[in-house]
């Protein structure tokens, strides 16, 4: 049976209709242009063939997933699931976290859709994690269970970030005195870039795509800033990889970092992964990964579709 698939992020908003050993047809949509979630989605089903339309749903959305009523923290958008599936007219409507979507594709990568990051090999039947920055910081882990993989989603991009030398303890500091609280995800995204790169220069916070235009242009403090993301984001996986024992491997996702595979090669988040005193070699035996498939998010809602 066909469902629409769709990966509802911060940003942008991606449709597709779930597909049996065929490429799926994307399509992209830009969040500002709608009022909704309904109002997007509905603009995409009209351009379906009435042949073609599908009767059920199944969502991935950038928010967390505790009831029918769905709250966005990152585009003010608030949306119930009953009600979307009646606006949609769909006779069924499932709801799942976007990262915990994307921790369902991770069985599906291949080694064309990964860079890996340092050493380490996956160990067989053990757990994954997934991480990325994008209009947030999203967070998840995919569990060996009887028969297949459980994906555990949860809002790990807002746990409190540490500082692992002065540099860093001076910009979560300055964060603190604005903010009261400095979550992983307030400088690991799009938005946090753009405040590391305010705090570090003493320049006036600017957004993402201009510094994102910076950063292609190889301006050296644009890349500076994104250099010290990429260690901050070292140390956040490493934490997740050592409370959930990642020996099956940590990949990277998010909008930001695959636009920039050379680079985070080259970083110090591996370097700083494995920082972790007596718990190093540990962390040198798992693997990290970038993804560098496109539209992942799709890919693992497609194989929750099948499954």
């Amino acid at each position: 049976m066909t469902q629409l698939l769709a990966d509802i992020g911060g940003t942008n908003t991606r449709c597709a209709l779930s597909a049996a050993g065929a490429p799926m047809q994307i399509r992209k949509f830009r969040n500002v242009e709608f009022d909704g979630p309904a109002e997007l989605l509905s603009a995409y089903l009209d351009g379906l063939a009435e042949e073609s339309r599908p009767v059920r749903g199944l969502f991935a959305v950038a928010a967390p997933i505790r009831s029918d009523e769905i709250r966005m923290i990152n585009i003010d958008w608030q949306f119930s699931r009953s009600d979307l599936q009646s606006q949609l007219q769909l006779d069924g409507l499932q709801l799942l976290n976007d990262f915990e979507a994307l921790a369902h594709a991770l069985p599906a990568l291949s080694p064309a859709d990964l860079v890996q990051v340092g050493g380490g090999t996956a160990a067989a039947g053990k757990p994954k994690a997934v991480l990325g920055p994008g209009t947030g910081l999203g967070v998840a882990s995919l569990l060996p269970v009887a028969g297949g993989w459980q994906a555990i989603a949860g809002e790990g991009g807002h746990v409190s970030l540490p500082a692992c030398d002065d540099r860093e303890a001076d910009i979560i500091q300055q964060v603190r005195r604005r903010f009261g609280h400095c979550s992983a995800e307030r400088l690991i995204s799009g938005p946090g870039l753009s405040l590391i790169h305010a705090c570090l220069h003493g320049e006036p916070e600017i957004e993402p795509v201009a510094l994102g235009a910076l950063i292609d242009a190889d301006d050296p403090a644009a890349l500076d800033s994104l250099e010290l993301m990429c260690r901050l984001l070292g140390t956040v996986t490493a934490n997740l990889a050592l409370t959930i024992g990642a020996f099956g491997g940590v990949y990277i996702g998010g909008g930001i970092l695959p636009r920039y595979p050379e680079f985070f090669l080259n970083s110090g988040f591996r370097a700083r992964f494995e920082d972790k005193g007596r718990y190093s070699d540990y962390l040198r035996a798992i693997p990290t990964w970038l993804i560098t498939a496109g539209d992942p998010t799709l890919i693992g809602l497609n194989e929750r579709a099948r499954g």
